[in-house]
């Protein structure tokens, strides 16, 4: 099994995100999920699956810690990939969707905002295969929240860490920062990769 390796994050001249906020914060947590990530693949490679149970065991928590560390990385690096200095203007494919999708831009923006405001962990804009549509999904954890059969296009961290230094708790401040530094290219590529409709 190969390792998973960390990818350098953009932070870089993000208006109204800091890179001290962005890089002292997310550098270390991103650093961390793929070392886990790692280190809970090794001990998968020796457990004893003998023990398995539901109840306790070495073999389940490494399961259910697998699967937090592995969407830590996977949302940390969406959540990063889809931010440029001052965002692009939505485009293509995925402006033709949310406007079929949610009516229009600007109550997509609306919705991001409210999700983001109620929110305790991750917002993703993903596209749900079972449904051939775009939905916005609160998670609250990396392992609570994601739903089977949807692909993530966009992805917002709403935990404290991303905001808390420069907006303390003014965090609508933060996610209409966030909304201006949108790289759209970003969920157009997921959607052409895929083929979506």
């Amino acid at each position: 099994m190969s390792d998973m390796t960390l990818k350098p994050l953009k932070y870089k001249g993000l208006p109204g995100l800091s890179e001290r906020q962005l890089a002292e914060h997310h550098d270390v947590l991103y650093a961390g999920y793929v070392k886990k990530t790692n280190e809970i693949r090794e001990a998968l490679g020796t457990a004893d699956l003998a023990s398995a149970n539901g109840t306790y065991g070495a073999w389940r928590e490494l399961k259910v810690e697998e699967v937090f560390a592995v969407n830590g990385v996977v949302l940390h690096e969406r959540f990063f990939d889809n931010l440029t200095p001052g965002g692009s203007k939505p485009e293509g494919r995925i402006a033709e969707m949310i406007e079929r999708d949610f009516g229009s831009l600007e109550r997509w923006q609306e919705e991001m905002i409210a999700n983001g405001l109620s929110s305790r962990g991750w917002v993703v804009l993903a596209y749900d295969l079972n449904e051939g549509r775009l939905r916005n999904y609160v998670c609250e954890r990396h392992d609570q929240g994601g739903v089977w059969g949807a692909i993530p296009l966009l992805v917002l961290d709403v935990y404290e860490h991303a905001y808390f230094l420069d907006y303390a708790t003014a965090r609508k401040k933060y996610l209409e920062a966030f909304l201006q530094n949108i790289d759209w290219s970003v969920p157009n590529g997921v959607i052409e990769k895929y083929g979506l409709k």
